[in-house]
């Protein structure tokens, strides 16, 4: 059965396991975003343009008396070096059935992410149970991600995955310009809200393997996470251990972050935050950068794997009013080896990549319309890696509206 046929069994069964239905909700949301980016290297003003445009239509009803269905689905027209594309994707689609207190089975295409979120987050085929087990809560699940639209799973664990996620939809050869790679994933997670009643834990045990046909890359990943409230401050703390085996050897991996938020006493409400994340440098074949499962963009302009680098982050965010707010953001980079792991160019001279300030408002006037104004450059002449390179600059509209 191929990726195709396999994605129309998947939605069929899903909307027939909602069969009895009782009251049920409809709605649509629209989002735009329209991006201007300059990043030196399109002459003509249209390259640097992009625009998205997504209609999700949402479908939610009860299911018996301790279940619910929620639909959804969604159809973009993406402008990007002045072509037209169209996609279609099935979003976040899931049965959720309920046992008894403190129980759930939730099936579909649903929501996880590991405690850290840098290693396994987003939207997944597959089933997760959760459980209360006294204060804390235990969960278990397993998912396919061989049949997500590959730029939202955002699965670049090897170079042959990057190279496919690079390549434009073609609907003529939509098996393999449109799907993601075909990887298993497993996750048994725990979490306490309260250790000796002060710090929030998490922790979760990852196993991923990679179901394609060419060469294997399987992966297994440990993760902690710590919070820790003293007054107006949050200490956080977490890491994350792996290991990978190819076709030639086992490697070694880690990644691990540290943070400091603060509730400042002004008038309104308003937050510091200090954020430290570290990933593991390539030193031999065996000790490599660190490999997570999906790709998270460490910058808002510059776009960079958390793979051999560090970032240094502060953040300010600030609630004017009950519909407006601002954020600042600045974010150094540093490699910690002078090779290609971050998504980055190589032959670089020196560590310091340079700093990225980014700067967004949202303003919401009622629950259904939402409109963000982003806008940031980052500044590589601030460090010694390639500090005669052109800024790098990014501006970014989003107006997002939800019909009922």
């Amino acid at each position: 059965m191929s990726n195709k046929q396999f994605f129309y069994v998947f939605l069929s069964l899903l909307l027939l396991s909602a069969i009895p239905l009782s009251a049920w909700d409809i709605g649509l949301n629209l989002t735009n975003t329209a991006v201007y980016e300059d990043f030196d290297s399109n002459e003509e003003t249209l390259d640097n343009v992009r625009f998205t445009g997504t209609a999700i239509p949402w479908f939610s009803t009860f299911v018996g008396s301790a279940g619910d269905l929620f639909i959804s689905a969604g159809i973009s027209a993406e402008y990007e070096n002045q072509e037209w594309s169209f996609i279609p994707e099935l979003l976040r689609s899931e049965l959720t059935l309920r046992f008894g207190d403190g129980m759930a089975l939730t099936m579909g295409r649903t929501q996880y992410a590991d405690p850290l979120g840098f290693v396994f987050s987003g939207l997944f085929d597959g089933m997760r149970f959760i459980t209360d087990i006294g204060d804390t809560t235990l969960g278990a699940g397993a998912w396919y991600t061989g049949l997500l639209y590959k730029k939202n799973a955002n699965i670049t664990m090897t170079e042959d995955e990057l190279a496919v996620f690079d390549e434009k939809l073609d609907f003529s050869d939509f098996s393999n310009t449109y799907f993601a790679p075909k990887r298993f994933v497993a996750a048994l997670d725990w979490e306490h809200p309260g250790l000796a009643e002060i710090v929030r834990l998490k922790l979760a045990l990852i196993g991923q393997f990679d179901l394609s046909d060419g060469d294997d890359l399987h992966s297994q990943y440990f993760i902690i996470n710590l919070g820790i409230p003293v007054r107006n401050f949050v200490f956080s703390l977490g890491g994350s251990a792996g290991m990978a085996q190819n076709a030639e050897n086992n490697q070694l991996f880690f990644a691990g972050e540290a943070g400091i938020g603060i509730a400042l006493p002004t008038p309104f409400h308003d937050n510091l935050q200090f954020k430290v994340r570290y990933s593991s440098p390539m030193i031999d074949d065996t000790f490599v950068s660190f490999i997570p499962i999906t790709t998270e963009s460490q910058g808002s302009v510059l776009s960079a794997k958390l793979s051999g680098i560090t970032t240094v982050n502060i953040n300010y965010t600030a609630r004017l009013s009950q519909s407006f707010s601002l954020s600042l953001d600045s974010l150094y980079f540093i490699l910690n080896d002078l090779n290609t792991y971050a998504g980055l160019p190589s032959g670089r001279d020196g560590y310091f990549l340079g700093n990225e300030f980014y700067a967004q408002a949202v303003w919401s006037p009622v629950s259904d319309l939402q409109l963000r104004l982003g806008g940031g450059a980052f500044l590589p002449m601030l460090g010694n890696a390639d500090p005669d390179s052109s800024v790098l600059w990014r501006v970014e509209l989003n107006l997002i509206f939800a019909l009922f």
